[in-house]
Parts: structure tokens; C-alpha cells; sequence
């Protein structure tokens, strides 16, 4: 028996894909970007200062990197409190040895948990993004949009409030957004967000508030990911991260500048047997020709003077 014809029309339905979220475009046939310099590859270092209650909920998830042991899990929530007591600054000397510019993504509650923190971020006149209020406050699906709105809100105007700055990136806890979480960024003043992972070069992505920039912070390359998720050594997270270094520079040569973007935690690589990894991340990728080590704003705003 044939299906009834009105099974297979879609009113959606378009050359590329089935949403308007944005444009459709092959990457290789976009025009060439070139970054400040003449580089060929800006290097986006995102380090993710994150705050794991203790009473974590888990609603509607147990977020990645979370509790994961019946209430009191000291061992996993003081793991998490060393990152941004002690694995930071190792981050910090390793940054400035190797001459990078990071931007850091703060959960706003540890900005106002550990001020001390958010200060020493400030004085080095680095780049604050927010990373919603902790990592326990999911955006999903199913939230009450008026709840998402005054969380989005909250997490916004506290951490520009405490840290002084503009800020305009936003990256989700756990990546995770509702259908309306874009919508309530762009009308918060969100200038790029970080969630989507499904290119390597920024591209405008459109909401009903106004435009939004989706910025390519690669999740495959993440030292949580990584680590934690595919259970590959410390080593082998050091080779994939140089292999899209060199792969990144190969494509720049023919079709215009490229991101390598590597989102990190102090928790993680700040581990005194992982720290040396990441530094010889950092040596490998400063050692090639034509890469500039960039904020994530200064990156959009290349971008951005060059596509409009």
C-alpha cells in the first residue's frame, strides 16, 4: 500500500537543511577570511571556570562533569573547587609563558562565590564570557520560557554587574539550550554564543530578537571530552589537538583563515600530571607560522568587518 502523498510534503522542507536558523553555505565557498597580521589561524584558548552544587538536582539531566555519588560527593565537588583554587594558576603561568590570550567563561555564581577570582581574571584585562549561572541551571527543553528568561537574565546582568565588563559571549551549561534559549540571548544583549558545533568558522545565526553570531568552539577537541567521555590519555588528547592545528593551517593556505578553538578547565588539564600536556599544546601551536592567539570578541569583530 503507497503512502498517502500529504505523508511526504513538508512545509519546512528546503535545499540545505529544514530550519531558518541560518543561511546554508559550503565553507570551502565562502569568501576568505583573513585574520590580523596575516595570520592564518586564530587560536581561541576558552577556559571554563564552572561551580558544581554539592545539592546538585540533575533536572532534567546529570550535567557532564557533575556529581555523579549519593549527596555528599566531597570527593568529585572539592576535585571541581581545586581547578579554581589551584589548576588556574597554573593555567594563568602557562599563558603567560606562551603568550596567549584566553577568555574565560565564568558560571556567575562562582564570580560571586570566589570574587577573588573574577578579580585576578580582571586585572589581566582578559575576556569574560558567561557560562549561565551554575553548571546544575540547565537551559532544556521543556523549561517554562519565563523561567529561562529570568535565569538567562540573572546570570547576564549579575556577572556584568561583578566583573565591570560588556559582557556579550555566552556559552550554555553542558552546551544545552531550550528552543527559546537563542531568543532570550540576542534580547539580553548577547553578541555570540557557543552552543553549536557544526562548522568551523563563525556564521550568523538568526532569532527572533535580532542576530546572534555562532562561534565554533569545538566540543571534539574539549579536555572533558576527551578525558573523560572517550577515555583516550592525556597524550593522545596533546596529538589531536596538534593534528587540527596542522590540518586548520592546511586548509588556510587555499581557502582563508581559520579558528582552532580549545575549550579547557582548570579541573582537568590543571592537574600537576596533565599541566605539561597542555603546555606543550601551547608550545607546539605558537610554534607555527601565522597563528594568532585572540580574545573570542576580537575574533568575531575580524570576522564580522569582513563578511558585512
Amino acid at each position: 500500500m503507497a503512502l498517502d502523498k500529504e505523508y511526504l510534503e513538508y512545509p519546512n522542507r528546503s535545499y540545505g537543511m529544514d530550519h531558518s536558523r541560518y543561511d546554508w553555505s559550503m565553507l570551502s565557498e565562502r569568501p576568505k577570511i583573513n585574520w590580523p597580521g596575516a595570520a592564518k589561524l586564530a587560536l581561541w584558548v576558552n577556559v571554563g571556570l564552572q561551580f558544581f552544587p554539592l545539592n546538585q538536582q540533575g533536572n532534567p539531566f546529570v550535567v557532564p562533569g557533575g556529581m555523579t555519588m549519593p549527596y555528599p560527593d566531597l570527593r568529585h565537588f572539592t576535585l571541581r573547587d581545586y581547578g579554581n583554587r589551584v589548576g588556574i594558576y597554573r593555567f594563568l603561568q602557562a599563558f603567560d609563558r606562551y603568550n596567549i590570550k584566553a577568555t574565560f567563561a565564568f558560571n556567575t555564581e562562582l564570580a560571586e562565590r570566589v570574587p577573588y577570582l573574577l578579580q585576578r581574571i580582571n586585572e589581566r584585562g582578559d575576556e569574560i564570557l558567561c557560562h549561565g549561572w551554575n553548571m546544575d541551571s540547565l537551559h532544556y527543553g521543556g523549561l517554562d520560557r519565563e523561567e529561562e528568561a529570568e535565569l538567562v537574565e540573572r546570570s547576564l546582568s549579575r556577572l556584568r554587574e561583578l566583573s565591570g565588563q560588556d559582557v556579550r559571549g555566552w556559552i550554555s551549561p553542558a552546551r544545552n539550550e531550550s528552543e527559546h534559549t537563542p531568543e532570550l540571548l540576542a534580547g539580553n544583549g548577547v553578541r555570540y554564543f557557543c552552543d553549536w558545533v557544526n562548522d568551523d568558522m563563525p556564521y550568523r545565526f538568526h532569532t527572533d530578537s535580532g542576530e546572534l553570531i555562532a562561534m565554533p568552539l569545538s566540543n571534539e577537541l574539549e579536555d572533558r571530552f576527551v578525558l573523560m567521555n572517550n577515555l583516550h590519555s592525556e597524550q593522545s588528547w596533546l596529538e589531536q589537538v596538534c593534528d587540527a592545528c596542522d590540518c586548520l593551517l592546511g586548509e588556510a593556505e587555499q581557502q582563508g583563515g581559520r579558528i582552532l578553538g580549545l575549550n579547557i578547565h582548570p579541573w582537568m588539564l590543571g592537574q600537576p600530571h596533565r599541566i605539561g600536556k597542555l603546555e606543550q599544546a601551547l608550545e607546539y601551536i605558537g610554534s607555527r607560522e601565522g597563528v594568532w592567539s585572540a580574545g573570542a570578541s576580537e575574533i568575531v569583530q575580524a570576522w564580522q568587518a569582513q563578511v558585512n
